[in-house]
């Protein structure tokens, strides 16, 4: 897969092409991919996801919406290549280009730079301004543009429809069974651990405090969770506190990551990890004393330890 952040050089012929942030590439994403790929062979071109960065929702908020997004842009782009995209363009999404009609959108860029044949739209996908662009107009426009337009059909599990607002809403809510099960794969959350306060090793669990990569990644709600860490191309059972360390800083500001790595010792301060999430055991909650806090994390421990062998 070739990523392109500028499209003055794009060289590609017959592209099919679809549009959108893709944020998590989940299986609703993947089947409109599949449908891209099968279409982009078939007219004996190539497929481009057309997405954009950053986020349309913070740059027309001017950054002050709260949105968290449950892929970054380098896990985004690293699923999109094993899904088996051809090009990933990742336009800058700015005010100027929101204010760009669909039309114009259409004609000097997907034509105009991209050498669009097919475009692959969402069963609900608008584009340009005002979202002017709804399915009905795109026809009506590929029939002057000399073009092809093809809707795809929602995706469901169980029942539900998926989407990405639905999988980061479950995730706020702690219910990472769910998420993962719209997704496809565990959520994952990359990381540099950095100094703690040592109060874990002093009761014997030790833990590892990480710092998000990316301030717009999404951090699922307080709680402890079943998860297993990366470090250095390995993987190890863990059990991981997010939350505000009720027990020993009674004013916490700030949440906390913090993950207990299971027969690990090393000193990994400054080190890149890499989480997945499998399941959330129980809330965050203050106890008595250490002592009681121990107690607990000895039974956590062994609950996440047979979650962890049941996968």
């Amino acid at each position: 897969m070739i990523i392109h952040h500028n499209i003055d050089c794009f060289k590609a012929s017959k592209t099919a092409i679809t549009i959108g942030t893709f944020d998590g590439v989940h299986l609703g994403h993947l089947k409109v991919i599949g449908q891209l790929n099968s279409i982009a062979r078939a007219i004996g071109g190539e497929s481009v996801l057309f997405s954009f960065y950053p986020h349309p929702r913070i740059t027309l908020s001017d950054g002050k919406i709260d949105l968290r997004l449950i892929t970054t842009l380098d896990e985004k782009a690293q699923r999109l290549e094993q899904a088996g995209i051809d090009h990933l363009v990742v336009y800058p999404f700015t005010r100027e280009f929101a204010s760009l009609t669909y039309v114009r959108f259409i004609e000097q860029i997907l034509i105009g730079r991209l050498g669009l044949r097919t475009l692959i739209v969402g069963h609900d996908h608008k584009l340009g301004k005002n979202r002017e662009g709804s399915f009905e107009n795109i026809v009506k426009l590929s029939e002057k543009l000399n073009f092809d337009v093809v809707q795809t059909e929602t995706f469901n599990v169980g029942g539900v429809d998926i989407s990405s607002s639905k999988i980061r809403e479950a995730l706020q809510q702690g219910d990472v069974s769910t998420a993962n099960n719209y997704l496809g794969y565990a959520f994952s959350l990359h990381g540099v651990v950095t100094q703690g306060n040592q109060v874990g090793r002093r009761i014997g669990y030790p833990t590892a405090n990480i710092e998000a990569s990316d301030p717009y990644k999404l951090i699922p709600a307080e709680g402890v969770y079943a998860i297993t860490i990366d470090i250095k191309g390995k993987s190890y059972p863990a059990m991981l506190n997010i939350g505000y360390r009720p027990t020993v800083e009674r004013n916490a500001d700030n949440r906390t990551i913090e993950a207990h790595i299971f027969n690990f010792d090393a000193d990994i301060y400054q080190e890149e990890v890499s989480l997945s999430f499998y399941k959330r055991i129980r809330e965050e909650r203050r106890f008595e004393s250490l002592e009681k806090l121990k107690e607990q994390l000895t039974y956590d421990k062994e609950n996440v330890t047979r979650i962890l062998k049941s996968l």
